[in-house]
């Protein structure tokens, strides 16, 4: 359990993570500079082609450097990585030893592609098998479909939604869940305890496209359902990953970045623990 979420009786406050992939094409040190401008709890780090998101030592050394942890490793499951780290179980597993070597607390993978079938044939079961062999969370991560000529085509196995699935733990992608138009909020209450983690994002849903909007820009319940996360005192990481490759500046960047922070923060500090007359949290009675 994150120290920042507390237990029963303390104040709940959200442990809010700068992912990696939120600044693309910048890299891993780039993040960790803006998460701690911002004052972000922790990062997650996407593994990719760029060597010092695969190296330990390198990520150690930038934890250190910032004093700020890696919560949150994502294997390189996307079909843009497929060349890192070889076969996919192999990807699954290094990523579960990356997260035990930097202290992360879990690793996010995407379901199998169909194509991949004899991967896919134990995908739900080998999941777990790696989870309890290495005592890492393996969160697999809701997808969508891929719309051809106007139809829907499923192109994960078992399939691109993890409700029905058996898995132990299940990463929510508000973005996903706008382009497979599926209700994020009755996702999550359905999901409960499996809920592993949470990508803060968002989508319009009017486009195959995984458009990665900032939080509050798109037609998800994204407010709803974090305010259903805080009424709960739900106890995992709230990954930002929204894209700010549109952004026209170093400026512009860093107001998206602090908008979707500010964005998490309002959303799960419950009625009763928001400071009074509107003062910022740190003039707070107490704080």
């Amino acid at each position: 359990m994150s120290e920042q979420q507390g237990s029963a009786g303390e104040p709940y406050r959200a442990h809010v993570a700068l992912s990696t992939s939120s600044l693309y094409p910048l890299g891993v040190p780039e993040t960790f500079e803006a998460a701690v401008e911002l004052g972000y709890d922790s990062v997650e780090v996407l593994v990719t082609h760029e060597r010092m998101s695969q190296l330990n030592h390198q990520l150690r050394d930038l934890v250190q450097r910032h004093q700020l942890p890696i919560s949150t490793i994502h294997a390189p499951t996307l079909l843009l990585t497929q060349q890192v780290w070889g076969k996919s179980w192999t990807k699954i597993q290094m990523a579960a030893a990356l997260t035990e070597q930097v202290g992360a607390e879990v690793v996010v993978v995407h379901p199998p592609f169909r194509w991949q079938r004899k991967y896919a044939s134990n995908f739900v079961e080998g999941v777990r098998v790696v989870s309890e062999a290495t005592g890492v969370k393996i969160s697999v991560e809701n997808m969508y479909p891929w719309r051809v000529r106007g139809r829907d085509t499923v192109v994960y196995a078992p399939h691109y939604s993890p409700l029905g699935q058996d898995y132990d733990w299940v990463t929510w992608d508000f973005s996903h869940a706008a382009t497979a138009r599926m209700d994020s909020l009755a996702a999550i209450q359905e999901l409960g305890p499996r809920l592993g983690h949470v990508h803060l994002t968002d989508g319009s849903g009017e486009t195959t496209a995984d458009e990665h909007l900032l939080p509050g820009h798109g037609v998800q319940p994204v407010a709803e359902s974090l305010q259903h996360l805080a009424a709960t005192r739900w106890q995992g990481v709230i990954g930002v990953e929204v894209s700010t490759r549109r952004s026209t500046s170093t400026e512009e960047r860093t107001q998206w970045l602090a908008e979707s922070l500010d964005f998490a923060r309002r959303h799960t500090t419950p009625a009763e623990d928001a400071p009074a007359d509107g003062a910022p949290a740190d003039e707070a009675p107490g704080g």
